[in-house]
């Protein structure tokens, strides 16, 4: 392995259980009641992908501003009172793969501005040589698309570089670009499917270092 690319929401931050409380508010603000749970139906996919998932499920009732609107309400009195919230091992992967001569990479299907926002606040953007974000693509994971870009902004084959994901959207992305793929389980559980393709499953991002040096 020449490269790591990592996922952010609910890989490297414990951003989805926010995103809950965010749409929770938002919901409740738009008049359609907590509606924290259109985070598990859109884990992975971009925002441009979640705002058609969210017109089926409410229809004429969603106003895909108010969404926003709201959610960007939530997180700005959030992150004006704390620090973006790190996964366990987080800063102890990323020093490892460093010294190692990993290249890395973010392949987020959120904004460029949240992803720098976040790695910003956990004062790790310049351990990556890379970031491909949602709105720097066409298709959303699951599609390949994402992966494909960072594994060519870092100068690697998909077959020399390694996938850390969480969601189901997330790890077919990666799988279907070629890459190999470890899951660290956050909202969602892996299925068969996606069992019988993973590298390896470890509980945290320490967990993976710790398989990474017994390669």
């Amino acid at each position: 392995m020449k490269a790591v690319v990592f996922d952010m929401d609910g890989l490297m931050f414990d951003t989805e259980r926010l995103a809950i409380l965010a749409w929770d508010y938002a919901g409740e603000k738009m008049g359609l009641g907590k509606a924290g749970y259109m985070v598990y139906k859109t884990l992975g996919v971009t925002v441009s992908a979640s705002n058609q998932i969210w017109i089926e499920e409410f229809g004429d009732r969603y106003n895909e501003e108010e969404l926003w609107k709201y959610t960007r309400e939530f997180n700005s009195d959030f992150y004006a009172k704390n620090k973006v919230p790190v996964k366990k091992g987080l800063y102890v992967l990323l020093d490892y793969l460093k010294e190692n001569g990993y290249k890395l990479a973010v392949a987020s299907s959120t904004s460029k501005r949240g992803v720098e926002r976040n790695l910003k606040s956990a004062g790790v953007l310049e351990y990556f040589d890379a970031i491909i974000c949602g709105d720097m693509v066409e298709k959303s994971k699951p599609e390949p698309e994402i992966y494909l870009k960072a594994c060519e902004a870092l100068g690697v084959e998909p077959a020399e570089a390694l996938a850390l994901e969480d969601s189901r959207n997330g790890l077919l992305s990666a799988y279907r670009a070629g890459m190999k793929v470890i899951m660290v389980p956050d909202l969602w559980e892996a299925d068969e499917e996606v069992k019988a393709f993973l590298w390896n499953m470890c509980n945290d991002l320490e967990e993976v270092k710790v398989f990474l040096e017994k390669q």
